[in-house]
């Protein structure tokens, strides 16, 4: 990381030390809260199956998202936050969100963010792990949104109550908690409009949402990719009818999505392919990239769980990071219309249809690509057929703004000291949808973006877990920068 001027430099450690946290009690602090009291309670919060809106549209009635804000404010209440306002907001018909407000220094405002909606159970979990069973093991926390991101409620207010507890001051906190994040948070907006005067004008916006490249050395990441999900729809007959008859006939429905998709993506190589989906890599995210790519190395790819004999699409731990960060890419994610293979007879199906997700680079404007991707998809359609994409969620990326000295210092001491080696900044492949609207909302905003999703933690798949000594010394890294924020006001 680069510091810049050393006389600056010089100046922000004589700020830093005038009020000085201390290390061993702040780690102890934050040990023993983990130990007794949030690692209990992350357990029964992963026995919840609170599902994100979209995959589960019957969530007020089912009733595990308010049980999840239940347990998790109930927590909160208990911790002897000092000037600590809680409150639960839940308007019209959107899921509910959790509203903190920690009084001190009114001259600065700190936000903080996390979420508490889950990603669905998926299959394919080890024997003795499930989605909904919390397992402990070696120091990992199994279980469906540990990681992603339930814990960082925890982590936010011990990490204040650290500092409470030295007597160290802080400046004003507010921290947003959503329960919609995994489905685009979608609802999110008109509770920031609903509490725009209560959150004020952030200096610093820390998210714990996103992931680590090691668990050796505290990460930050410095842009998302967006997202776009929708469905594409195809349909050619009324009802199935016998492939004997039909096939060479009537055209199948599976055939005339691959012709529709080649429009989209290059199946040899993965590209995509339209020029409106690519943007240019920016030389300093470039350069950050290819030190990225030298601490990693292959662990850039070799920590996937590839099946025997399967290789990744390249060795090349640069050329895969551009990928994974920068490069527009497509997944396939759900379908129906399918059978299964037992019930799958020799019909020609009238219809099928598959849940795309295309990541976009994070600078690119994702404002009108829902319109650009039903045109590429739905217009002239192979034989005639009916095609519909139905866009679902979807949002632009995040570039961060350039590191003020005060954070890098910052950051750079926190790591050091928590984890015994200097930090490392790198790009995320993922979306956090919330980040886009507060980088537009607070450009003059600081932003530490980092998290536990590091190798094999697999968020949204099987054996998801939570890295339990890298959050620990996480929230403590957190502490020192809520401190040094103050310091610096």
């Amino acid at each position: 990381m680069n510091y810049g001027d050393h006389r600056t430099n010089a100046a922000l450690s004589m700020l830093f030390s005038a009020v000085a946290m201390n290390p061993e009690q702040t780690r102890q602090l934050i040990d023993e809260t983990w130990s007794s009291s949030i690692v209990p309670t992350l357990q029964q919060y992963i026995s919840i199956p609170n599902q994100s809106p979209l995959y589960d549209p019957d969530w007020r009635r089912n009733g595990y998202m308010h049980q999840a804000v239940a347990l998790a404010k109930a927590w909160v209440e208990q911790q002897g936050i000092q000037g600590l306002t809680i409150e639960v907001h839940e308007v019209e018909e959107r899921t509910p969100v959790i509203f903190m407000e920690i009084d001190g220094d009114a001259s600065s405002t700190v936000l903080m963010y996390g979420h508490l909606d889950k990603q669905p159970a998926m299959v394919g979990w080890e024997d003795g792990l499930g989605p909904w069973t919390p397992v402990l093991r070696d120091g990992k926390l199994y279980g469906r949104g540990g990681a992603d991101d339930g814990y960082a409620i925890f982590a936010t207010v011990s990490s204040i109550a650290s500092l409470q507890r030295q007597n160290l001051p802080h400046s004003r906190i507010v921290v947003l908690i959503e329960c919609c994040e995994e489905s685009g948070s979608n609802d999110l907006p008109t509770y920031i409009e609903l509490l725009a005067d209560r959150i004020g004008t952030p200096r610093l916006v820390i998210c714990l949402d996103s992931g680590c490249g090691t668990y050796d050395q505290l990460w930050m990441t410095t842009s998302l990719r967006g997202s776009i999900v929708g469905n594409l729809h195809v349909e050619v007959l009324t009802e199935g009818v016998h492939s004997g008859d039909a096939s060479g006939i009537v055209p199948s429905t599976f055939r005339v999505i691959r012709m529709l998709l080649d429009r989209l993506e290059d199946a040899s190589s993965g590209e995509i392919i339209p020029e409106w989906l690519h943007v240019d890599v920016p030389h300093d995210r470039l350069e950050e990239l290819k030190a990225t790519a030298r601490v990693l190395g292959d662990d850039v790819w070799s920590k996937f769980p590839f099946a025997p004999g399967v290789q990744p699409v390249s060795k090349d731990p640069l050329q895969l990071l551009v990928n994974r960060t920068w490069r527009p890419a497509l997944a396939y994610t759900g379908q129906a219309g399918f059978p299964d293979l037992q019930q799958g007879g020799n019909v020609l199906r009238p219809k099928t249809a598959i849940k795309l997700s295309l990541r976009v680079p994070p600078s690119l404007d994702a404002g009108d690509i829902d319109r650009k991707l039903k045109n590429l998809l739905e217009s002239d359609p192979p034989y005639g057929a009916r095609v519909l994409f139905d866009p679902e969620k979807g949002g632009g990326g995040w570039v961060a703004p350039k590191i003020a000295p005060w954070l890098e210092q910052s950051v750079e001491r926190a790591s050091k000291t928590y984890f015994g080696k200097g930090p490392m900044t790198f790009g995320e492949g993922g979306s956090i949808p919330f980040m886009g609207m507060l980088g537009a909302r607070y450009p003059e905003a600081q932003f530490l973006i980092t998290g536990v999703l590091g190798p094999h933690s697999n968020a949204h798949g099987p054996n998801e877990f939570l890295h339990i000594p890298y959050a620990r010394a996480l929230t403590a890294c957190v502490a020192q920068v809520l401190s040094d924020e103050r310091t610096t006001a």
